[in-house]
């Protein structure tokens, strides 16, 4: 496991690189990107290479994010995330299975999860995920 792993969420991603990029987060992106920091998990590059255009889209994108670190997902945290979303219905909060294990593995693999995603702020208070939200890069 890598030391200062920064987990970048989907919504994090689109902000960067999509049609409409904001300059300041495609800045924090590429300044992870040099330091080699970024990770990936399966969920994330299912979401960004289920939305991509073109065959040549999807084996550009998928390149570009097997060369970065990668978090594996298996039955632990599988397990985990199932848990969290068990006790967080408990609570009255319903959020997407996709965040809660998005969150699960940072949380599991000690990952900073960068985002532009309210639920995760709502996690990192509940759980102790720790985040860098991108919301206030944007929304000034």
């Amino acid at each position: 496991m890598k030391d200062n792993l920064f987990l970048l969420d989907t919504s994090a991603w689109i902000l960067a690189l999509g049609k409409s990029a904001q300059p300041l987060v495609t800045d924090r992106v590429r300044k992870l990107l040099e330091e080699k920091t970024i990770a990936v998990t399966p969920m994330v590059a299912l979401e960004l290479l289920g939305g991509v255009r073109t065959l040549e889209d999807f084996n550009r994108l998928k390149g570009r994010l097997d060369a970065l670190y990668q978090i594996p997902v298996g039955k632990k945290q599988w397990e985990e995330a199932a848990r969290m979303a068990y006790q967080l219905r408990r609570k009255g909060k319903a959020l997407p299975n996709t965040d809660i294990l998005i969150a699960t593995v940072a949380l599991e693999a000690g990952a900073i999860l960068v985002h532009a995603d309210q639920h995760f702020d709502m996690l990192a208070g509940i759980t102790g995920l720790t985040v860098e939200s991108l919301l206030p890069l944007f929304s000034q």
